[in-house]
């Protein structure tokens, strides 16, 4: 029996090379990287696709979480193979109304840095070709047909025959697309504008900054330091807030000229190059995880935090889980991998995808963020870093509530050492 994904048997002859792998991976970002270099250390042949070229650029705040620190350490990644790695050992937070508090995130350990996209992901996909992935970026999705036993995908000038694909092909999915299963009129939960900059003299050019501003409300702006006074910063927002997207690129000149965000980064700053902007998705608890021989993962899954908007940490757990579960399930059918993966994903993401979402609903409140701030503050210095810890996903957002995720070091692990 032959399923028909997206155009027709014909299309399969517009091909000038035929490659046959174990697995196929659609998409280089993080989520993509991390499962095909997982598969290929397990010993599976794993061709990678991905539209773009390499080095390519990806509009997002480069942030990166403890949660995502550990994924890259499972990757055995070298930070030094990304020129702008920047670790940050704290973070600055402004209420509403105006106070601010800072919060610790030293060691022993790194808990968060901030790594340019442009760069991250180049490493990771540099990364992958050294574990024997065969990497062929520039040739982009096109189409596929399912069978029994395996998946035939045209992509730029390529025929692929696959045992599974591995969807990490962000949040407007080609794969998911194909497979007929996309949301009609979905945007996303968050949509993202960045900048970077240059010349930040304030204490932007070593810390990083959050201000939930009252008229972002529900969402946030940043600043995240890079090497030699440089920045990213960008702002934020929930659709169905108060802000419409529309009205962001007015708003952004505004915020630039806030005295506290000016302070911050000095009077003296430069913006580089244009703004972008980005929608984010946030809905991994009612995302379809798995299809047939087909996983999605990352933006794919709509796998991002929802209260924070970020996803990198999650784009790179949900590609090794996906990696996992097809070498567990091996030879078995592909329901097997499927379940595992499900299940999987459940575990480490619903609980703290529900929690960030009741949280989320009290900080998109004035009053909320006010009083988050406030408790912070007054918390003394073991409550401010633990505070820390938890925001940037040291343990899972809801661990607390989860005791089968229960360990021995609870709150008390290091930090990420990647050198």
């Amino acid at each position: 029996m032959i399923t028909h994904l997206s155009a027709s048997a014909s299309n399969l002859i517009d091909v000038n090379e035929t490659v046959s792998t174990d697995v196929l991976v659609v998409g280089g970002g993080p989520a993509g990287s991390a499962a095909a270099i997982a598969l290929a250390r397990s010993g599976r042949d794993v061709v990678l696709i991905d539209r773009a070229a390499f080095p390519r650029d990806k509009c997002c705040g480069d942030g990166l979480t403890t949660l995502a620190l550990r994924e890259l350490e499972l990757l055995a990644f070298d930070p030094g193979t990304v020129d702008d790695w920047f670790e940050v050992d704290g973070a600055s937070l402004r209420s509403p109304s105006g106070r601010s508090v800072d919060v610790p995130l030293d060691g022993p350990g790194t808990y968060a840095a901030v790594a340019p996209r442009l760069q991250l992901d180049n490493a990771l996909v540099e990364l992958a070709r050294a574990a024997g992935v065969d990497v062929r970026d520039g040739h982009g999705f096109e189409s596929m047909i399912e069978h029994d036993d395996r998946i035939e995908v045209v992509a730029d000038h390529l025929h692929i025959t696959t045992r599974y694909v591995v969807a990490a092909d962000g949040m407007w999915s080609p794969v998911r697309k194909a497979l007929g299963i996309n949301e009609q009129g979905y945007l996303g939960e968050w949509h993202g504008f960045r900048q970077y900059g240059r010349g930040a003299t304030g204490t932007a050019a070593k810390q990083l900054h959050v201000w939930f501003e009252a008229d972002l409300l529900p969402g946030y702006a940043w600043s995240f330091p890079l090497p030699n006074g440089r920045f990213n910063i960008g702002f934020g927002v929930l659709r169905g807030g108060e802000v419409k997207t529309k009205e962001m690129k007015q708003l952004w000149l505004d915020l630039l000229e806030r005295p506290h965000i000016v302070e911050a980064l000095g009077a003296d700053f430069e913006l580089e190059d244009r703004h972008t902007a980005w929608p984010i998705p946030a809905r991994v608890d009612e995302a379809v995880l798995a299809r047939g021989r087909v996983l999605l993962t990352g933006d794919a899954a709509m796998a991002t935090d929802v209260m924070t908007g970020e996803g990198i940490g999650q784009a790179l757990l949900t590609g090794r889980l996906a990696a996992e579960a097809i070498d567990a399930a091996g030879a078995l059918h592909p329901s097997v991998a499927a379940g595992i993966y499900e299940r999987e994903v459940e575990y480490h993401l619903f609980a703290d995808h529900k929690m960030s979402r009741a949280l989320g609903k009290v900080l998109a409140k004035p009053w909320g963020a006010r009083g988050a701030i406030r408790v912070v503050d007054a918390s003394g210095m073991w409550g401010k870093r633990n505070f820390a810890r938890w925001m940037f996903e040291d343990e899972p957002r809801a661990v607390a509530l989860t005791p089968i995720r229960w360990h021995r070091r609870l709150f008390k692990r290091p930090g990420v050492n990647l050198r």
